[in-house]
C-alpha cells in the first residue's frame, strides 16, 4: 500500500464516465470550496441544499457562506433525520420545496448530509421536471466512501429497502473529512464497515493495511483521508466499468442481501445502522460461503474477527432486539430477502468470497439451503 495521505492533502478522484464524468474532491476543509467549485463548475447557477436537521446545526449555515462569497444564490430545505425520511412523504416534501425554490433545469440540488439525504435528495433531483442535477456533499464516512459516489437513488418501501429510485449521477461530490468530527462512534463506525468492504471484495492488500491502522482511521488519524480515497478509487472504478450494475458492479453489494433483510426487519430503524447491517451481512456472507467450500473458515473466521476489533456487530444475536420483528425467524429473514432487488425469478443473488479480497456474484441461489444457513446461525 501507499502511504497515507497527509492531513494538509486533498486528491480529487475521477469518476469516469464520459460526458458525465465528475470529481470527488477529498480532504479536510474542502468544504470551503464548495462555492467556487460549483461557480466554475455553473456560472450563474441557482442552488437548493437539501439537508437534515442534525447536519444542518453543524454545517449549513458554512456551505451557505461558502455558495454566498461565490455569489451563488441558494436556498435551504430541512427534512427530518433517518431512514424514516427515505419515503414517499418526505420526497413529495423534498420536491414540492424545491419547485417552490424555482429550481430549473439548468440549476443545481445539493445534497448535504449522510447516506439517507444523498439517496433522498438525488431521488428529487432525478425526477423534478425529468432531471436536475445535483451536487453530493455528504457528512457522513458512509456516503464518503459509498452512497455518494455512483449515482444510486431512491427512497425505501415498506416491502423493503431501496425498491423506489433512479440512477442519477452527481456533477461532483465534495468530501470533506473534518465533518466526520461530528459523527457519533457508532455512526463513525457503521461507516467503517463499507470502508472494510472494498478491502474484502477486491483488494486483500487494503484489508491487511486496515488490520494494522484501523484504529488510526477511527481516531482521525492521518489515515483516515488515505482510507477514503482509496475506497473511493475503488467504487469509482467499478462504476466506470458498469454503471447500471449489469455486471461486476454487483459485487459492491457484498453483505447487503442479508443486510437489508436486517434493516426491514428491524423497521429501518436506529436498532440497526445500515452499515451495521452490512458488517453482520458480510460475515454472513463469508460463513456462507465457507458452508459452500468457496472459502476458508479461517478467512471468514478473520473478517469476523476485524469488524468486530472496529466495534460492529458481526452475529445476529449482536442486533439489538434480537428476539424481536421476526429477526429470530429464518423463514420471515427469507422473505424479506426475497423482495432484494437482485432476485430473479424468485432465486436469490448472493456475492459470495473465495477469499479475503475475491467475490463473486453467485446468480440462482436456491433459497433452502439460505434458510438452513441462517436457521444454523439463529440458534449459534
Amino acid at each position: 500500500m501507499t502511504a497515507p495521505l497527509k492531513h494538509s492533502a486533498s486528491v480529487t478522484v475521477d469518476v469516469a464516465l464520459g460526458d458525465r464524468a465528475y470529481d470527488i474532491v477529498i480532504g479536510r476543509d474542502v468544504l470551503a470550496s464548495l462555492g467556487e467549485r460549483v461557480a466554475a463548475l455553473r456560472p450563474g447557477v441557482r442552488t437548493a441544499i437539501v439537508t437534515d436537521r442534525t447536519v444542518a446545526k453543524h454545517w449549513l449555515e458554512p456551505a451557505e457562506a461558502s455558495l454566498a462569497a461565490a455569489g451563488v444564490p441558494t436556498s435551504r430545505i430541512v427534512a427530518e433525520e433517518g431512514e424514516g425520511s427515505k419515503s414517499y412523504a418526505t420526497l413529495t416534501q423534498v420536491s414540492e420545496a424545491l419547485i417552490a425554490a424555482k429550481i430549473e433545469r439548468n440549476d443545481l440540488v445539493i445534497a448535504l448530509g449522510g447516506g439517507v439525504v444523498g439517496d433522498l435528495a438525488g431521488f428529487a433531483a432525478a425526477i423534478l421536471r425529468r432531471g436536475v442535477d445535483f451536487v453530493q456533499v455528504p457528512t457522513s464516512l458512509l456516503a464518503q466512501v459509498d452512497s455518494s459516489v455512483g449515482g444510486k437513488t431512491g427512497i425505501n418501501s415498506p416491502q423493503g429497502k431501496n425498491l423506489i429510485g433512479a440512477f442519477h449521477q452527481p456533477v461532483l461530490v465534495i468530501a470533506d473529512t473534518s465533518v466526520l468530527d461530528t459523527l457519533s462512534p457508532r455512526q463513525f463506525r457503521a461507516g467503517y464497515a463499507e470502508v472494510a468492504k472494498y478491502g474484502i471484495l477486491g483488494d486483500e492488500a487494503f484489508f491487511a493495511w486496515l488490520e494494522k491502522n484501523h484504529a488510526d482511521i477511527v481516531s482521525g488519524g492521518a489515515g483516515r483521508e488515505h482510507a477514503i480515497a482509496t475506497s473511493c478509487r475503488a467504487k469509482a472504478a467499478i462504476v466506470s466499468r458498469d454503471e447500471r450494475e449489469t455486471g461486476e458492479r454487483a459485487l459492491l453489494n457484498l453483505g447487503h442481501t442479508f443486510g437489508h433483510a436486517l434493516e426491514a426487519a428491524t423497521g429501518f430503524s436506529d436498532r440497526l445502522f445500515h452499515g451495521e447491517g452490512v458488517s453482520v451481512g458480510m460475515v454472513l456472507a463469508a460463513e456462507f460461503s465457507a458452508q459452500l467450500g468457496m472459502i476458508s473458515s479461517d478467512d471468514a473466521a478473520r473478517i469476523a474477527r476485524h469488524l468486530s476489533a472496529v466495534g460492529l456487530p458481526t452475529r445476529l444475536q449482536d442486533i439489538a432486539g434480537f428476539t424481536q420483528e421476526g429477526l429470530a425467524d429464518a423463514d420471515a429473514l427469507l422473505a424479506l430477502m426475497a423482495q432484494d432487488k437482485k432476485v430473479k425469478r424468485g432465486k436469490l443473488t448472493f456475492i459470495l468470497l473465495e477469499a479475503v479480497g475475491r467475490a463473486v456474484i453467485a446468480n440462482n441461489v436456491e433459497p433452502p439451503p439460505v434458510r438452513d444457513f441462517l436457521q444454523a446461525k439463529l440458534k449459534a
